[in-house]
């Protein structure tokens, strides 16, 4: 799917302003309170916020890769959407991974004080080949101080993330919580956007639309943001590692039916184990490979004979050599 088709798919016409193509809705009241956003190539930097005191890092915890984040929470259910630009070219960024979190619809966070150990309203995907993850979720709740809001952080390599929040608009979470007394019991969130000192130099960039959709009987909130391709000079030092001995490439065919190879580069001996997950986080398939030769291979998959139905997929390659574990993950579509 192009951008103008994902731009046609969410309701808004083409020729929206680039820099914040998701902004239809938006008041202009915002123009008081435009960041002083970095633009490049037609597309604005989303800005940098700080992670909140309730952040927790997602890399190493495999449990918080799913689509539905909310656990035993209750609260209106919300799909949201979100698509990933490279800065430079305005084009997607696929395979790579977006971590979300946010409170809960009384305003608590999972991880911290007495909810230490829980692990609700958090989870990542990967990006698809139009840059596009989604989550299930629900609308959260808001705490003194703080408008209605999301964390988000785009992981493009060990060495940058990009981390940011964002927000709706302020008539959108009044009707949320009008709606629903009984799910949020704090009664609508008092402030806007232009109160909260997290946004204080805009939030132009940083406004997700919401809107209820009657077909599917569930509001959807979607989000464009620019990030930087490497965010450094060079890649992280876990992928100039990983680089070393393995080049993973994306699978062919793209989207697959019935079957797919995956081709994988070796530079040096390795033990080579395949994994696949469906984006819900279930892990569907496991095969050690054993140890493989250096040089050129093309991994086989029976999509059919391995009981893989259509939708989108995850899949790993963890290698081994010199006794040090790398892995690389893609994305991909079975039709």
């Amino acid at each position: 799917m192009n951008r103008s088709k994902f731009l046609k798919s969410i309701g808004l016409a083409t020729g929206a302003v680039l820099a914040s193509p998701l902004l239809a809705g938006a008041s202009l009241k915002q123009e008081k309170h435009k960041s002083p956003a970095q633009a490049r190539g037609g597309c604005v930097l989303v800005p940098s916020e700080g992670p909140g005191p309730f952040f927790l890092d997602l890399t190493d915890n495999t449990y918080y890769f799913r689509q539905d984040i909310t656990e035993d929470r209750v609260g209106t259910p919300m799909l949201q959407r979100i698509r990933v630009i490279e800065l430079e070219n305005c084009q997607p960024m696929a395979n790579v991974r977006v971590n979300l979190w946010c409170c809960d619809q009384d305003g608590l966070y999972s991880g911290y004080g007495d909810e230490e150990g829980l692990t609700y309203m958090r989870g990542y995907q990967i990006t698809d080949d139009n840059g596009e993850v989604e989550f299930h979720t629900i609308f959260p709740g808001w705490y003194p101080g703080r408008v209605v809001h999301m964390h988000m952080q785009v992981h493009v390599n060990t060495n940058y993330s990009a981390v940011t929040q964002y927000t709706w608009p302020h008539d959108a979470a009044v009707e949320i919580a009008n709606n629903a007394p009984d799910l949020y019991a704090d009664g609508p969130d008092p402030m806007t956007p232009e109160m909260d000192f997290a946004f204080t130099d805009g939030y132009e960039n940083q406004l997700a639309t919401c809107d209820w959709d009657e077909d599917a009987q569930i509001y959807v909130s979607v989000l464009e943001v620019a990030v930087q391709g490497s965010g450094v000079d060079s890649v992280g030092y876990l992928e100039s590692q990983a680089a070393l001995v393995f080049s993973l490439h994306q699978n062919s065919p793209n989207p697959a039916h019935n079957f797919m190879e995956i081709p994988l580069q070796l530079f040096k001996a390795a033990e080579v184990q395949l994994s696949i997950w469906a984006i819900s986080g279930k892990k569907i398939y496991t095969k050690d490979l054993g140890t493989l030769a250096e040089g050129s291979h093309n991994l086989p998959l029976n999509l059919s004979s391995l009981g893989i139905s259509p939708g989108s997929y995850i899949y790993q390659l963890d290698v081994k050599a010199g006794g040090r574990k790398h892995h690389d993950v893609k994305r991909f579509l079975v039709i």
